[in-house]
């Protein structure tokens, strides 16, 4: 998925209230606000001085003039850290048929009701197999080279997911765990046990249940965010 505006690179100064962060431009030293569509605690990822990349819009509707979309780690690497860009990205991957194990679906249907009150991220259908229900997670944190895990903060939300897609692999259909990694810089995927106990024994009895779970890696630059293939799964130690 390209973005729709060339980006920007800039200096972190700070990020504050989930949403917002103070950034430095790199083009003209300009100092501004700009929209940090991530509510996650983004360990590791919005330390002051970092290099990030952002996307300038001229949309009246949108009270800031700049979204921040990347991390820029060197070396050619990038972290993705817009939450709402992988289910838009994965959404065009699923319908090409070109995620591995869910070839089988012709149908795609986003953001379906399921469970007590929630919503899956992506009900796949095709004649003569199960319903598909794949829950996506999109992975940016990574405290070893070469490993990315998840979550990066206690999830109540995410554990309740887990318990939805349990309950619909003993109802009979597929249910998928997708973790989308937003990281270049990884080839692993793994559990941050120790940050979220909790979510570790949910996934743990959700596997037991039957759940599945695919892990797939993202090719960044400032041009473009593109699922990428498919990525190793380690349990938690």
């Amino acid at each position: 998925m390209r973005f729709q505006t060339p980006l920007e690179p800039a200096r972190l100064l700070r990020r504050y209230k989930r949403f917002l962060a103070d950034i430095r431009l790199e083009a003209d030293g300009r100092e501004v606000v700009a929209h940090c569509a991530n509510p996650g605690s983004m360990m590791g990822l919005a330390e002051p001085g970092m290099r990030i990349w952002v996307e300038p819009n001229d949309d009246p509707k949108k009270k800031l003039n700049y979204g921040w979309r990347l991390v820029d780690h060197g070396n050619g690497h990038f972290t993705g850290v817009d939450t709402g860009l992988p289910n838009r990205a994965l959404k065009a991957v699923l319908e090409a048929r070109a995620v591995p194990g869910l070839e089988g679906y012709g149908t795609v249907l986003p953001e379906r009701k399921y469970g007590a009150g929630s919503r899956i991220d992506f009900l796949l259908q095709d004649k003569g197999l199960p319903d598909a229900y794949v829950e996506v997670k999109s992975v940016t944190l990574s405290r070893q080279p070469g490993l990315a895990e998840f979550p990066d903060s206690v999830t109540a939300r995410g554990r309740k997911h887990l318990l939805e897609l349990a309950e619909m692999a003993r109802a009979g259909h597929r249910a998928v765990m997708l973790f989308l990694v937003q990281r270049t810089d990884c080839a692993e995927v793994t559990l941050a046990a120790d940050i979220d106990p909790a979510y570790a024994a949910a996934f743990a009895a959700a596997q037991a249940a039957g759940v599945e779970t695919i892990c797939l890696g993202c090719a960044i630059t400032p041009e473009a965010v593109e699922v990428a293939g498919p990525l190793r799964f380690t349990p938690a130690g």
